[in-house]
């Protein structure tokens, strides 16, 4: 009997580390949204956002996209306008659900000029929720 619980218990505690590791924790889910996104994949790239994502300028607190429709739209715009887009990760924090990047975008709207932005990920149920962009 006691094989049998010790045999229970190590394939509960497999099973429940195999389902942490398929949701992933916040820094993991940014990093597959920044590797989707450097990709142009929009279809891997939406995966990792939730319905209700929110998408704000932090400089004037504008809501540039409000729902998951909205910010499919102007990455598919980005994506198929910039060719050579890519984002560099120069660093990155993680708090809880807060993830905080310092990004180099390069090749945005044929721009040849390198901008560097902070963006903050907020995740909720290991979906991107909230992103919030300082230039």
């Amino acid at each position: 009997m006691d094989q049998i619980k010790q045999f229970l218990t190590f394939s509960f505690i497999l099973f429940s580390m195999s389902c942490l590791a398929q949701q992933g924790n916040p820094e993991e889910v940014v990093q597959q949204q920044l590797d989707t996104y450097n990709n142009h994949n929009i279809d891997g790239f939406m995966s990792l956002f939730g319905e209700d994502v929110q998408l704000y300028n932090q400089a004037d607190g504008k809501l540039l996209a409000d729902g998951k429709k909205e910010v499919r739209r102007l990455y598919a715009n980005l994506f198929d306008k910039s060719p050579n887009l890519h984002s560099e990760l120069k660093n990155r924090m993680t708090l809880g659900n807060t993830v905080i990047d310092h990004e180099k975008i390069t090749g945005r709207m044929g721009n040849n000029q390198p901008i560097e932005l902070i963006v903050i990920y907020e995740l909720l149920d290991q979906k991107i929720n909230r992103v919030t962009v300082i230039r």
